[in-house]
């Protein structure tokens, strides 16, 4: 499920980002030869253009025949976009006449610029249609976002409305937190926002943290290597809620269900042992496979046992509960539609601004270690479908192409839009044959980048695996 969610996710990310460069195309009357989705080498999973008055498909075609070449094409034809779906979802592309970029080089382009080229228009315009791709994903990021807060409003956790505390990674034990901790000030000033404190903790590293621990507050300091070692270690999640083992659902065949547990039901101890967390539950049930159990429970308030035989798997069969706003009081805010706009573009904004502060970590000792690549984008999604997180995630990430895009790297739109700025200011084009050595030098970067964040994917699966 995670794997579909993703791929459903990228391909919208695809599409929009190369619409937004089609649309400015076509409104400069600039030819757009190609429109891919995924990029196909070898083979295309599907093919479709229109030319002689009717819509003509391929099927994992190799090469396209030269019937549909624009040359061979009558006049009022020759306009016309190949529409095209790859197999290998490392991005998409639309092939710009007169452009040189990952589809081409000089050598490609026509011996004489043509009109309806790209390297013909205006710089202006130029600057439109490489920025297209950026700019609408960005605004759809907006958009999503105040569709979010429109259907679903907006939840925020509390940080001390975590009753049971919070569970810490283990660069954080390392520096001194503890399991069941609640933050509760950094550097003196008292934190109440969970996502604030969170942000604060990583990107700002305060000196010294003030935390709740039982009944008294502790206060001990953090190092400043603290960005580093989150870097080089990646960690999924520094901290997370503790929430309790509350049934949510029943799997097929599931023994929980069997012997009488029900929906609802607070599970609290194992045998005696006690399980405030579902953590805590998940933990200690793993020690009794094969084994009869007591598991203590609260239903409607009342406490109660049950005794259950476990299967070889240690397992009992049953989801827990993860919604926030069912197991903790949260602040939630409900949107009309003309307050969720102004809501989703100020959220928006911060997102983006929050995703900008945190490249920092890139310049820190180990952390090009932090990098992640479509392994570590997957695993953002939930293990079952969930529209709200799939939104959620979907803005996140179209936020996250438009930066990575803007990047000045040649290769990328950003590389593109520099060298756009820069003809604007010194009136002069640059040359084709070194346009090509650029574009050539900024893919390679890209490729090694690209091994980099994937190779540290599978380094961490394989890691995953040994433990």
């Amino acid at each position: 499920m995670k794997a579909l969610m993703f791929f459903v996710s990228l391909s919208l990310l695809v599409v929009t980002h190369e619409l937004g460069h089609l649309c400015f195309a076509k409104l400069f009357h600039t030819r757009v030869r190609r429109f891919y989705v995924f990029f196909n080498p070898i083979f295309s999973i599907f093919k479709a253009k229109k030319f002689d008055g009717k819509w003509h498909f391929l099927f994992f075609n190799k090469e396209t025949p030269e019937s549909w070449d624009e040359k061979n094409l009558r006049p009022e034809d020759q306009d016309n976009t190949l529409w095209g779906l790859g197999w290998l979802p490392l991005g998409g592309f639309c092939d710009i006449a007169g452009m040189v970029d990952e589809t081409k080089d000089s050598k490609d382009l026509e011996s004489q610029p043509q009109p309806w080229e790209y390297r013909t228009k205006p710089r202006w315009q130029r600057l439109c249609i490489i920025s297209g791709g950026v700019l609408v994903n960005f605004i759809s990021a907006l958009i999503i976002f105040a569709g979010v807060f429109a259907h679903w409003g907006f939840d925020e956790l509390p940080l001390r409305n975590a009753k049971l505390g919070y569970e810490y990674d283990k660069v954080l034990i390392e520096e001194g937190f503890q399991d069941g901790d609640i933050i509760y000030a950094f550097d003196g000033v008292e934190q109440y926002d969970f996502a604030e404190a969170t942000q604060t903790l990583v990107l700002h590293t305060p000196k010294e943290v003030t935390v709740m621990r039982g009944d008294s507050l502790v206060t001990f300091g953090l190092s400043q290597e603290l960005l580093s070692k989150i870097a080089s270690r990646n960690p999924k999640r520094i901290l997370k809620a503790r929430y309790p083992f509350v049934v949510k659902d029943f799997s097929p065949g599931s023994v929980g269900k069997h012997y009488g547990l029900q929906i609802g039901d607070s599970l609290v101890s194992i045998c005696g042992r006690p399980t405030p967390s579902a953590n805590d539950f998940m933990t200690v049930i793993g020690d009794y496979a094969d084994d009869s159990v007591v598991v203590g429970l609260y239903r409607n308030g009342q406490y109660t046992e049950v005794r259950a035989l476990l299967g070889g798997d240690g397992k009992l069969g049953i989801f827990a509960e993860n919604d926030m706003s069912k197991l903790f009081v949260v602040n939630h805010k409900d949107y009309t539609l003309w307050q969720a706009i102004p809501a989703g573009i100020k959220y928006g904004v911060e997102t983006l601004v929050t995703y900008v502060t945190s490249m920092k970590v890139l310049f820190t000792p180990g952390g090009f270690q932090g990098l992640g690549g479509f392994i570590t984008m997957g695993s953002m999604f939930p293990n079952t479908w969930d529209w709200h997180r799939f939104w959620d995630i979907t803005a996140l990430l179209a936020i996250v192409l438009a930066f990575m895009n803007i990047i000045p790297i040649p290769g990328l739109d950003g590389g593109h839009i520099v060298i756009t700025l820069y003809e604007m200011i010194t009136r002069k084009p640059v040359n084709e044959k070194a346009l090509d050595i650029i574009q050539k030098i900024g893919l390679a970067f890209l490729l090694a980048l690209l091994i980099v964040a994937n190779g540290n994917d599978l380094i961490r699966l394989f890691n995953g695996w040994m433990r």
